[in-house]
């Protein structure tokens, strides 16, 4: 499957130009008002302050929110203008972007290229994790700003056992080696564990071609040489892709055959199996229509398919909510669009003073809100796929969450943290519960 992503740049780059050119009376941004101060000739690109710079959709901040920008980031500069509540002013760094110098500065450095991802239908070859992880101890761990007083003063900030932390850092002071995390606090490392996420990752459907994907689910699946049972001829361990060949119903229910025509027969119960199945789309994913993308998750398989239109062209295994419908733990059934989408987003119940343990997981990657609270988004921390496990979200391994995150609207920018839809013109993509 080509990958959308070089026509929508190439789009994106014509849209902004040619509102440069409409604005300024023909130059090429960066534009501004001609009774203004002109943009200083050496500005190339505009630079947060710091983390979470707001970008609205129109320069004022009276409009909506249309994301926010990671530090560190550089955007492309396209033009100024003065505007309500900014104190200097606007700066547009993308269609339907804008951002205000009071968090943002003009920079003479190069914003990166536009580079589109890789093509959709191929795995991405590392683990599809952003940062390392690491679990705190069974002892918790005590959290440094300055290295280099670490251990001679009090900490300053304490970890719970069990809680997750990314690591950007690692240095050896004071006869052992720390771990600096995203968020600027040194933790020695023999306070944590490295985590090691799963090497499970979905299927790219081919175009023509029926969905008969499943994964065995039992730690240990006994394969037999007929649908009756009454032979195993071999194992099958949990997770392991299979494909369904034949289906028939044997003394004991549905059995599936796993094996190709003409190898020898291999027939595993379907109860052992999560096989997703292929559904319509939604009205309000545009019916038919071929180009739309849209997701579709089925709690009772505990499976998901992506589609463009009816065809489906990605099918996963995943961990839904594990409360009944109308419950807090709960994924609800409806359709929906998604609302935000977060490069990562820390997630913990240290709000809850009713709850019956702590929890708080630092930057969990490549989430993506659809019902209020509830996110499709990676899952580092457990190895429960195809089976209720979250406290309601859509938990993915991380290489089928940062796909999900490239395949699906609004698109991410580069140096962005979050984004949100722009409007009605660039709808947001549905997701569908039942």
């Amino acid at each position: 499957m080509a990958p959308r992503t070089v026509l929508a740049g190439v789009l994106f780059a014509a849209a902004l130009a040619g509102a440069a050119v409409a604005r300024a009376g023909g130059s090429l941004p960066p534009w501004s008002d001609p009774n203004d101060i002109p943009v200083p000739r050496w500005a190339k690109a505009v630079a947060p302050h710091g983390d979470e710079a707001p970008v609205f959709r129109s320069p004022s901040r009276a409009e909506p929110r249309r994301g926010s920008l990671s530090a560190g980031a550089r955007l492309p500069l396209y033009g100024a203008v003065r505007g309500p509540g900014c104190g200097g002013r606007w700066f547009q760094i993308g269609a339907a972007a804008w951002a205000c110098s009071d968090e943002v500065e003009l920079s003479a450095d190069d914003p990166p290229p536009f580079v589109p991802g890789p093509a959709l239908s191929a795995p991405f070859a590392d683990d599809g994790l952003p940062f390392h992880y690491a679990f705190v101890g069974p002892d918790g761990a005590s959290g440094y700003r300055d290295l280099e007083h670490a251990e001679e003063e009090t900490s300053e900030v304490d970890f719970d056992r069990g809680f997750v932390v990314a690591i950007v850092e690692e240095q050896s002071a004071h006869g052992q080696r720390w771990a600096r995390t995203r968020h600027g606090v040194w933790i020695a490392l023999r306070e944590l564990g490295v985590v090691r996420p799963t090497t499970l990752r979905g299927e790219a459907l081919r175009e023509g071609e029926p969905v008969d994907v499943g994964w065995v689910l039992p730690d240990h699946a006994v394969t037999y040489d007929s649908p009756k049972a009454t032979k195993a001829v071999g194992v099958r361990m949990r997770f392991d892709p299979v494909r369904r060949r034949e289906e028939q119903k044997g003394p004991h229910g549905a059995m599936i055959r796993v094996s190709a025509d003409g190898a020898k027969e291999e027939w595993l119960p379907a109860a052992a199996l999560a096989m997703p199945t292929v559904a319509s789309p939604p009205e309000e994913a545009g019916g038919d229509r071929a180009s739309v993308r849209w997701i579709d998750v089925d709690l009772a398989t505990q499976t998901l398919i992506a589609y463009e239109g009816t065809r489906p062209v990605y099918a996963a295994l995943v961990s839904t909510g594990r409360g009944a419908q109308g419950s807090e733990t709960a994924t609800p059934v409806g359709v929906y669009r998604i609302w935000v989408k977060l490069q990562t987003s820390t997630m913990s119940n240290l709000g809850d003073e009713e709850a019956d343990s702590r929890y708080s997981i630092e930057d969990v990657p490549y989430v993506q809100f659809f019902a209020k609270g509830v996110a499709l988004h990676g899952a580092f921390w457990h190895h429960g796929f195809g089976a209720p496990h979250s406290h309601g979200c859509v938990n993915l391994t991380p290489v089928d969450a940062r796909w999900l995150f490239e395949f699906t609207a609004p698109r991410l920018p580069p140096g962005w943290s979050a984004v949100l839809p722009a409007g009605a013109t660039d709808p947001a993509t549905v997701v569908r519960v039942r």
